[in-house]
């Protein structure tokens, strides 16, 4: 069994609906959902394509997947996480973009992201006691020969590669698409995501994720509202 501490907008958020349906599968849920009629793709196309973060659900890496350390109980785990959540301001993205990371599609910052990325380097320390530490097969299976040497100790520290100065809030929607299909995967999802795309994101939850056993789907254990956020919710008429 491992956890992850995501961010991912509340169950009904417009957002949440679209990347959902988007994916064809809900975290929270974890319902599977029917393939959207996609203009130029085929099921078998969208499928493939949508693959990987169909599995993982909708949501942005602040901690990445880990086993939980022996000396660590899920209940300490769940308990921490709701103390770190109502102690914790939410931050903001100004405004959010369509981007590609290599060949990937995701929704990402479109100008500075310092507040966001303050938050996540917290989780990143906050969250480290309750993680086992990698074995070398699981090192191994990240490929460290590929990385650099800042991110390969990254690795080694803090068992992800892409934390603090590595660090990119993404909120991927493909796998590696091919070059040739690239330009029409853009456009269909600039359409798709137009409503989101300049517009500001308010990083106001965290979700606790599950993966019950290796392969299996991510789903959401845990949703709360950051401190924020929860004062906000309470005040609001």
């Amino acid at each position: 069994m491992r956890y992850a501490l995501y961010f991912s907008p509340p169950q009904n958020d417009p957002l949440t609906v679209a990347a959902s349906t988007w994916l064809g599968r809900h975290a929270f849920s974890d319902n599977t959902l029917p393939s959207p009629d996609i203009e130029g793709l085929t099921v078998e196309d969208w499928r493939d394509l949508t693959a990987d973060p169909r599995r993982y659900g909708f949501h942005a890496t602040l901690k990445a997947p880990f086993a939980l350390a022996p000396s660590q109980s899920p209940d300490m785990l769940f308990a921490a996480f709701d103390r770190f959540c109502a102690t914790t301001p939410a931050a903001r993205i100004d405004s959010l973009v369509l981007s590609q990371l290599g060949p990937f599609f995701a929704l990402v910052p479109g100008g500075s992201s310092q507040d966001v990325d303050q938050l996540c380097a917290r989780i990143v320390e906050t969250f480290e006691p309750f993680r086992a530490p990698l074995s070398a097969a699981d090192i191994a299976r990240r490929k460290p020969e590929r990385m650099t040497q800042n991110q390969r100790s990254h690795l080694e520290r803090w068992g992800y590669p892409y934390v603090f100065d590595e660090f990119r809030f993404h909120m991927t929607l493909t796998g590696p698409v091919s070059d040739e299909r690239q330009p029409q995967m853009r456009s269909l999802l600039e359409q798709r995501f137009a409503a989101f795309t300049g517009q500001p994101l308010a990083i106001a939850h965290l979700a606790l994720f599950v993966e019950t056993q290796a392969g299996a789907p991510f789903t959401i254990q845990r949703h709360r509202a950051l401190c924020s956020a929860a004062i906000e919710d309470e005040t609001t008429p």
